[in-house]
């Protein structure tokens, strides 16, 4: 196999990859021991059809294709090993010669790592983010926890209040006349909880069990039926049932049940604890960005498209694989969705590109800085992986090889630069 490389404009290059004669006529015949079983000539049976007599019949071109197809991944993968360029996309490949007896050629359109010139990295000045925790936040956080503990109980002595639960049955007009799909029966109706059209829920307020009630409202101009969009309309509708969440006494007792502490004071103050552990992660990863940010802003690059669409098509398909996890395929997505697959793209190209500069960057510290990585920090790296996967750590040695240690070496240097930077930076 030879390689020879063109550089084109904007970070994009080339590849003219060349295999000989040989290695095309071995792919051939073993394009013709893959086929001949499902071939039929006239006077052989299946699979003993001689390969020149299938060539004169269906032309000498019959195996090309399968054969190109075998060779085309390992000559690539072998001139991407050769390459003195960093490689950052899928090739587009391109056949240029293709006949037996001649040296198979094909060419393969990539792109290359961009250069990028650094601008300010050291010293950055960003916004100091909040971890204090006021006692409002910690009551709010209760509060959720009180809310998660609060029962539901039936309310037949009066008339309904707001964030309850109602059953209701009701029955829409227009014009004094029923529409369609404006009616329902036994319908769950939390008050406030935004559910039906602006001003409905509000009206239910103080109306009583089996009373029937009169809610006057107007459909949003923009509403998705047509022929009510904008119009008046009158429901009569007839509570049937109302529930109201029964919170729990904020005391000891409460404390105790939903915690490992006895008492409300050490509840609470291990709410606070946990909510100033929060907001220092929190600041630690808005700190993170900004600073990133700031780097990728000083910072000047000429990113290919191919590589961003490269990323697009990563990004795509981690998505797909997290949703099929709950049981979703894409094909189901877009259609609960109304996406298509070119719209669902675009939108993830600002972030293929934020995470293509935010890489480039950090590299560059990687380079500027002479960060080295240290077996000490390859062995920490192979127990990260090890306890996130419950394997042995000598096995995840193993499992990567020496490409995938290359890789695992070129994240652990970014962190590095990450820790870098931001250890420099500057809060305001």
């Amino acid at each position: 196999m030879s390689l020879q490389l063109e550089k084109l404009e904007k970070n994009m290059a080339k590849l003219t990859i060349e295999v000989s004669a040989e290695e095309l006529e071995k792919a051939i015949e073993a394009a013709y021991h893959k086929n001949k079983g499902q071939i039929s000539v006239p006077g052989f049976r299946k699979g003993k059809v001689p390969r020149q007599m299938i060539e004169k019949m269906y032309g000498k071109e019959v195996f090309y294709e399968d054969a190109a197809n075998a060779l085309i991944p390992t000559a690539y993968e072998k001139a991407v090993e050769e390459c003195e360029e960093e490689i950052v996309s899928q090739p587009n490949i391109d056949v240029v010669t293709l006949e037996a007896g001649k040296p198979f050629v094909f060419t393969a359109e990539v792109a290359l790592k961009p250069e990028v010139k650094l601008g300010k990295y050291k010293g950055v000045t960003i916004a100091k983010a909040e971890t204090s925790v006021t006692d409002e936040e910690v009551d709010a956080e209760i509060a959720k926890e009180l809310e998660n503990s609060a029962r539901t109980i039936s309310v037949e002595d009066r008339a309904v209040k707001d964030a309850d639960m109602t059953v209701i049955d009701f029955e829409g007009f227009v014009d004094g006349i029923a529409f369609e799909g404006g009616k329902g029966d036994n319908y769950p109706l939390t008050i406030g909880s935004g559910s039906f059209i602006p001003g409905f829920e509000e009206q239910l307020i103080g109306a009583e069990i089996g009373k029937e009630t009169e809610v006057s409202v107007t459909f949003p101009a923009e509403y998705h039926a047509d022929d009510l969009a904008g119009k008046a309309a009158i429901f009569k509708v007839t509570v049937k049932e109302i529930k109201e969440k029964e919170l729990p006494v904020l005391d000891d007792e409460f404390a105790a049940e939903v915690s490992e502490f006895d008492t409300l004071k050490d509840y609470q103050a291990d709410v606070k604890k946990k909510l100033e552990e929060k907001k220092a992660a929190d600041a630690k990863n808005i700190k993170e960005d900004q600073v990133i940010e700031k780097i990728m802003e000083e910072a000047t690059m000429d990113i290919p498209e191919a590589m961003i669409k490269t990323q697009q098509r990563q990004l795509a398909d981690d998505f797909a694989q997290r949703i099929q996890m709950q049981g979703l395929n894409i094909e189901q997505y877009f259609q609960f969705t109304g996406l298509t697959a070119e719209t669902f793209m675009e939108q993830l190209k600002p972030q293929a590109e934020k995470r293509i500069k935010s890489r480039l960057v950090l590299e560059a510290v990687v380079e500027a800085e002479n960060i080295q990585v240290t077996e000490e920090d390859f062995e920490k790296e192979y127990v990260k992986i090890a306890e996130m996967y419950q394997m042995e750590a000598d096995k995840v040695k193993e499992m990567l090889g020496e490409g995938g240690k290359k890789e695992v070496g070129k994240d652990i240097a970014v962190q590095k630069a990450v820790e870098l930077v931001v250890s420099n930076a500057k809060e305001k």
